[in-house]
């Protein structure tokens, strides 16, 4: 079976956008975003607007909050010169080879997936359809491109295992074991999962009912410096060793977060700071949080300010997702034994 060897290397990831981006989404996906336009492959980044309605959203809200995303994509970094990036109710192929997928993926697959159970909650009957099934558009979002390296997170490595199975079983079905490459997730550096500055056992949240919990990529320096002042810890100091700080949720989490901010390891945070107290470690983490994250603010401001500019990207960006995704698509359809009449 084909495996992510074998294809051009090419990675993709998505965002929803369903709210302003804060620390944990930059520090686990978006900064990795930006530092792989610098690798050996191809790099596509997309606002998945299909996803965002899986659940009721106000539609002209929902047209700003595509743009604020964008406009958070640039500000930190992303280089439409350097990357691939489109919203995704652009380019039809998404949605088209969804339902392939949909008729390939097993109802047991589904119901598998953990992530349905969260966002439904008690009122699984009341949920749509498209948020049960839409592990099977993250699966056509990815393998559209035959995308071989996807960046995740912990909490989406169960749907990326989802979207290996359906590239396996459409392989299978349809006599064409290269035709879809298993894509592999990427999921390193020191903050992979952010979490909450007043809980350190809660994942970083935009959900979550204080502002206080989350530093926003909309945050001034004030702001950002004060939620890191008020950030849960502990009255130990700070450990000898990386393995000092198991059972200490809060303060293992401040010093991930400031080795990924400095693109260094906890092990070498722990060691610079060694029998210090938090008193100490926070000043030090809220000036190098204010000197990388607050400037981003000020950059999305000034995309905002031009929504004529941030729609020509989508739309260059949709431009070339499309060639890419237009004739694999074309391909799964005659495997399939579909007619197709247009390009």
């Amino acid at each position: 079976m084909m495996s992510a060897e074998g294809h051009a290397k090419r990675v993709f990831s998505g965002v929803q956008p369903t709210g302003n981006l804060h620390l944990g989404n930059y520090l686990g996906a978006v900064k990795r975003f930006v530092e792989m336009q610098d690798a050996d492959w191809e790099t596509v980044y997309c606002v998945v607007d299909l996803h965002a309605i899986t659940v009721w959203q106000e539609p002209a809200a929902l047209t700003q909050a595509i743009r604020e995303l964008t406009a958070a994509f640039l500000a930190c970094g992303l280089d439409p010169r350097r990357s691939i990036i489109f919203n995704q109710s652009q380019v039809s192929a998404h949605a088209e080879l969804a339902w392939l997928f949909n008729c390939v993926a097993r109802i047991g697959w589904l119901n598998r997936m953990t992530q349905f159970k969260e966002k439904a909650g008690k009122d699984r009957e009341g949920a749509s359809v498209g948020l049960y099934a839409y592990p099977c558009l993250m699966a056509a979002d990815i393998l559209a491109y035959r995308a071989t390296h996807v960046p995740v997170g912990e909490d989406q490595k169960q749907h990326l295992e989802l979207a290996r199975d359906i590239a396996t079983k459409f392989n299978q079905d349809f006599d064409a074991p290269d035709f879809f490459p298993l894509p592999e997730p990427l999921i390193e550096g020191a903050a992979t999962r952010v979490m909450s500055l007043r809980d350190g056992t809660k994942k970083m949240s935009k959900s979550d009912p204080s502002d206080l919990s989350r530093i926003n990529l909309t945050d001034d320096a004030d702001t950002i410096a004060k939620k890191i002042r008020k950030a849960q810890t502990d009255p130990e100091p700070l450990p000898e060793t990386v393995q000092g700080l198991a059972d200490r949720p809060g303060a293992d989490n401040l010093v991930g977060i400031y080795a990924a901010l400095a693109d260094t390891t906890k092990a070498a945070v722990v060691a610079q700071y060694a029998g210090q107290p938090f008193s100490a470690f926070k000043p030090a983490l809220a000036d190098l949080a204010v000197e990388k994250v607050a400037p981003i603010a000020g950059r999305m401001r000034e995309w905002l300010a031009d929504p004529a500019g941030i729609d020509a990207i989508l739309a260059d960006g949709a431009e070339r997702a499309d060639a890419i995704a237009r004739p694999i698509l074309r391909e799964a359809y005659a495997r399939v034994g579909l007619l197709r009449s247009r390009a």
